[in-house]
């Protein structure tokens, strides 16, 4: 599970400490920082990435609010707060979740899950697009010895990693510096990884025996054994 990068802002010691203690709670949590102004926030922002903003609204001299309508990049942020008649407003500036003190380790969890499903929607849209984008591009152009060729994605039967190389193999061999992850992730979704060192056109596989997968060109290739599930997943997908 992903990490979540923390940020608590909350002008009350005790309050600070409990968010510090529910934080700490939680493996897939990580506090960069606990601040007890706005101006301390804004300091952190400046110099760190946080996928989590704990704030709290009544902060003396810059409130939670005011802070947040000053950001224009805005990490999920979970109001922490004694006083309800800020909802609205909160939610008004799409905070995430919104936790009235004082609050259970549960509700607090529930927050966190909350935002986690929304990271977690986001990138399954981004995904989509990319997907999109790759399906309706036919081919790629790589960089081989001081040339650009252009390949098209269905004459490409696999590609195998070598070391800050790959080899694409169509009806020949072509060797471009990138490695297997950066080059997948430009292929169409019809790419599937089998090993750490080989990726294959899944429109090319004839049969999987065992632990090797027949292609229709005849090569063979082993398949790894953490990666066989999902092979397995996208044959049952195509079967149907």
């Amino acid at each position: 599970m992903e990490t979540l990068k923390c940020l608590i802002a909350d002008d009350e010691p005790i309050a600070r400490q409990i968010l510090e203690k529910y934080i700490k709670d939680l493996p897939n949590l990580q506090l960069i920082a606990s601040c007890k102004n706005a101006f301390e926030v804004l300091e952190v922002l400046q110099k760190e990435t946080v996928d989590i903003l704990f704030l709290d609204i009544n902060m003396p001299k810059f409130s939670g609010i005011s802070l947040l309508k000053s950001l224009q990049q805005k990490p999920a942020v979970i109001i922490t707060t004694a006083y309800s008649e800020y909802a609205v407003e909160g939610f008004e500036l799409s905070v995430t979740d919104y936790l009235l003190k004082p609050f259970s380790f549960e509700r607090f969890l529930q927050a966190v899950l909350k935002v986690q499903q929304q990271e977690k929607e986001v990138k399954e849209i981004n995904q989509v697009i990319v997907n999109k984008v790759q399906e309706e591009n036919t081919s790629i152009f790589v960089k081989s010895d001081k040339k650009l060729i252009k390949l098209n994605f269905e004459d490409i039967n696999y590609i195998e990693a070598y070391g800050n190389y790959i080899k694409i193999y169509t009806k020949k061999m072509i060797l471009t510096p990138q490695t297997l992850t950066d080059f997948l992730e430009k292929l169409p979704v019809n790419f599937i990884r089998i090993h750490k060192s080989f990726a294959i056109n899944f429109k090319q596989l004839e049969m999987l025996d065992g632990n090797q997968v027949l292609l229709q060109n005849k090569t063979k290739l082993i398949v790894g054994k953490s990666y066989r599930k999902e092979l397995l997943l996208r044959i049952d997908k195509a079967s149907k």
